[in-house]
């Protein structure tokens, strides 16, 4: 592990326009396959609404939420959840394209190998498999966005500014996935990520019930996790609101984003050195 820190791994990201016809092969590739893989993305995604939603929403009735100012206001809980799970679906869109899809086309189906006899590098595959993975987010979180608003489930317009959230959202967990990707020697390496990782995290960063209720410590915690700043952002458009320190919840996720797409090069650079 000592050859982690070698400075020929951690140069700067040098990716050049050539990315773009790897992404374009990708779309080109999932296009034969984009009805059932729209419906596997939003499915579930729709039946937690629809079971939290509907379900439990029924039972909690409505949540009296703090907001900026010292102002409260009251939410129906179907509103609350719909506005944490659009941020959670882009979260898992982008995670399994990034480690699942993104893994086979490395080491399963070797398609990395072979495009890296072309004259491209492989700055240009982790950064077109980073977009992809972003752009398969933003499309499923998008489909799920449309479903919520021909239920009337939000009605802002103000939501508009919720794509570009989501595709930062996207790009960030991308760009998380990439590092488990260049070190899992197999599939069953990701249950650790999504069971040590992003479970837990779903659960503390205000998907499904307000962070303040949350123990003091837990509550911490969940302030430097990247899905809570994703929800800070989005949940306040669907209340027709402008996000508090929406600055600040931007800066944390391109910081999220940036330092791992380098750890993630840097990673898939030893790899493929090895």
């Amino acid at each position: 592990m000592h050859d982690v820190l070698n400075p020929a791994y951690w140069t700067p990201p040098r990716p050049s326009w050539r990315f773009a016809a790897l992404w374009r092969r990708n779309l080109l590739v999932w296009r034969k396959l984009a009805i059932p893989s729209l419906v596997g993305n939003i499915a579930e995604p729709l039946i937690w609404l629809v079971a939290f939603g509907y379900g439990m929403g029924a039972l909690v009735g409505n949540l009296t939420l703090a907001l900026p100012g010292g102002n409260v206001q009251t939410v129906p809980y179907l509103v609350f959840l719909a506005s944490g799970s659009v941020c959670m679906s882009a979260m898992n869109a982008a995670t399994f394209e990034a480690l699942y899809s993104a893994f086979s086309r490395m080491h399963v189906q070797r398609t990395w190998d072979g495009i890296l006899n072309a004259p491209v590098t492989l700055d240009d595959i982790v950064l077109a498999e980073m977009l992809w993975a972003a752009f398969k987010a933003l499309f499923a979180s998008s489909a799920i966005l449309l479903v919520m608003l021909l239920l009337g489930i939000g009605h802002s317009p103000k939501l508009v500014l919720a794509w570009a959230a989501l595709a930062l959202t996207g790009v960030t967990f991308a760009s998380l996935a990439l590092i488990f990707n260049a070190l899992a020697k197999g599939y069953d390496f990701f249950t650790y990520y999504f069971t040590l990782f992003l479970t837990p995290m779903t659960f503390v960063s205000g998907v499904f019930f307000p962070r303040e209720q949350l123990p003091g410590w837990v509550r911490a915690i969940s302030e430097a996790l990247p899905l809570t700043h994703a929800v800070q952002l989005v949940r306040p458009l669907f209340l027709d609101l402008w996000p508090a320190e929406a600055a600040r919840h931007i800066a944390v996720l391109a910081a999220y984003a940036f330092v791992a797409f380098w750890a993630a090069l840097a990673l898939t650079r030893r790899r493929f050195a090895r």
